[in-house]
């Protein structure tokens, strides 16, 4: 016997609120228009180096 896997649990993703997005031509992005599509995000904090 067999055992069936467990489903992975939905979870619901809050929308990305900030300055906006980099080289999207000024658009603003929704979780609904990258729906279905491969993203890379790249978050940074800035730093000076001495």
């Amino acid at each position: 016997m067999t055992a069936t896997p467990t489903p992975t649990p939905r979870v619901r993703a809050s929308e990305l609120v900030g300055r906006g997005w980099l080289n999207t031509g000024g658009r603003s992005l929704t979780l609904q228009d990258l729906r279905g599509k491969i993203v890379l995000l790249d978050f940074w904090t800035p730093s000076i180096e001495a």
